[in-house]
């Protein structure tokens, strides 16, 4: 029942930014992608090609600012979740520093008693199971990037 709810509410937090995110013509990216054959790289925007405003210069290896390309809606994915996760990845890093701090001062205050000194060995091996998790989360962009590709 946990993995469920869990998989809901993570579905309820991406997926409405993923939608945001397609409302526009065009995006500015944050990070570089790497799609196809092209590297987009941050800061450019990146436009829908049927839209009326799109810059006149189509994209290649050399978009420095504005481009526009019919897999705009690909990169402005791929541009989401790579913020989304990035997000996530702060969040995880903050928690683990301070489950690691809460552990050592139950470890040092422990005073001899077994149960805190176990309890503290507990939140640093939880932490770095957290830590884990993190490097996953910060992986997530690149298998979403090449299982689209």
């Amino acid at each position: 029942m946990r993995k469920i709810i869990s998989a809901i509410t993570l579905l309820s937090l991406i997926l409405p930014a993923v939608a945001f995110a397609q409302i526009k013509d065009f995006c500015t990216l944050g990070s570089s992608i790497n799609y196809g054959s092209i590297i987009y790289s941050s800061g450019i925007e990146v436009w829908n090609p049927d839209s009326g405003v799109a810059p006149a210069n189509e994209c290649s290896t050399d978009a420095t600012v504005k481009c526009k390309t019919v897999e705009w809606g690909t990169v402005c994915l791929l541009n989401t979740i790579s913020r989304i996760f990035t997000w996530i990845w702060a969040i995880l890093i903050a928690i683990v520093g301070i489950m690691i701090v809460v552990g050592a001062f139950n470890i040092i205050t422990a005073g001899g008693a077994p149960d805190k000194v176990t309890a503290g060995r507990n939140y640093i091996l939880y932490a770095l199971i957290g830590m884990v998790v993190a490097f996953f989360a910060k992986a997530i962009p690149a298998i979403v990037s090449a299982l689209i590709r």
